[in-house]
């Protein structure tokens, strides 16, 4: 099924013909892959992203009448699509204005072709990440590291909001699953990635976050292999146990493919816009090519020190009832070693220097998750 329909309202005043050769004309100029639906509302809400194309004036008061059955089919917010002929802006300003006045969400896509275009495409992309969220599980295995104090979740509010389950999981349970030979290998940290594998599977989970700190006095390793390995198969995997991070990391893969790397900043300079972010594991497919090391502050276990290409970067993290975002671009200059920090470090310079202060004055606890590109417009468009 094409992810983009095209639902139509049109004044009986106006000449079809007419009408026609218009919407042909305006809709080729869009150059996009669509399923024209024309006046049949039957399976409206069934796409990816639903537009009705206003095309005449004269229409408010069908689309007045349409409006209870179009509220049973699609909760999402109603996309009006207008080519600025025969009075149609005029008839969506109209309509979008019924619509505030009853508190209900919408937006007239109107503009030259390029505009539209990528504003669709934006809409159809964050419509996508938001199915793909809605009935998704997120474990938490474990509960959260005993330092994250500001970094607790309202799981009531991620389920209404983001339609995400979150589900806590005994660190017995984990531990249980791991043979008593687990040391501080290679070898042990596979079978760390092992039996996290098997709780995802039994429990059902798109995503977790795990407790790891815990496993260095248990088992005498860490899950930075794991970790790394599990989000480049797809599976969101946070450390320490922090909801907010794992959301936000659930976030950012639903809509570009890619978890992101959880990381915490280790400096900041005001004046020139220049952060340097450190920990000790990355998703494997982020990076050009990846160390193994010692985990930073247990020396013990498997540590990961990650190349990511240098360039674009996008720095985003919700807080834990999703009532605030941060996000902010930037570039990663270079990716450094230093020995007396966490072993993937990545020194990024940000668009607007002045976003330091947010660290320093208001920030959303200490990780925050960087993903390659320019994704600020995509993450707020999301956000909102």
């Amino acid at each position: 099924m094409t992810a983009v329909a095209i639902y139509t309202i049109t004044s009986e005043l106006h000449n079809e013909e007419a009408v026609r050769q218009e919407t042909t004309r305006f809709l080729d100029t869009l150059g996009i892959a669509f399923d024209f639906k024309g006046n049949d509302f039957s399976d409206y809400g069934s796409h990816t992203l639903d537009l009705i194309f206003v095309r005449t004036g004269g229409t408010e008061g069908i689309f007045k009448r349409l409006l209870p059955t179009l509220q049973t089919l699609s909760k999402q917010p109603f996309y009006l699509l207008t080519s600025g002929k025969s009075n149609s802006l005029a008839a969506s300003m109209e309509i979008l204005a019924y619509l505030r006045q009853h508190a209900l969400s919408g937006e007239i896509l109107h503009g030259d072709a390029t505009y539209i275009t990528q504003r669709i495409s934006l809409l159809a992309q964050v419509s996508e990440a938001k199915r793909k969220l809605s009935g998704s599980r997120l474990g938490v295995i474990g509960q959260p590291s005993d330092w994250l104090i500001a970094s607790q979740a309202d799981y009531a509010s991620i389920r209404q909001r983001l339609g995400v389950d979150v589900v806590d999981i005994p660190m017995q349970e984990f531990t249980e699953l791991l043979p008593h030979d687990v040391v501080s290998t290679h070898e042990g940290a596979l079978r760390i990635y092992d039996a996290l594998k098997t709780l995802v599977s039994r429990h059902r989970l798109n995503g977790f976050t795990l407790r790891c700190f815990d496993l260095l006095k248990a088992v005498h390793n860490t899950g930075c292999l794991a970790l790394a390995r599990l989000n480049s198969e797809g599976i969101v995997a946070g450390c320490e146990g922090d909801v907010p991070a794992a959301i936000s990391m659930l976030i950012v893969n639903a809509l570009t493919g890619i978890s992101g790397f959880q990381a915490n900043p280790a400096s900041i300079n005001t004046e020139t816009g220049e952060v340097l972010f450190a920990h000790c594991t990355i998703p494997l497919n982020m990076v050009e090519r990846y160390e193994f090391d010692t985990h930073f502050e247990s020396g013990i276990g498997i540590g990961i020190r990650g190349y990511m290409k240098p360039g674009a970067v996008t720095l985003f993290k919700v807080s834990g009832d999703l009532s605030r975002f941060f996000v902010c671009e930037g570039e990663l200059v270079q990716n450094l070693s230093e020995p007396d920090l966490c072993r993937t470090q990545q020194f990024i310079r940000l668009s607007d220097p002045s976003a330091t202060h947010y660290f320093l004055s208001n920030p959303i606890g200490n990780h925050h998750i960087v993903l390659p590109g320019h994704c600020r417009k995509l993450l707020e468009e999301f956000m909102q």
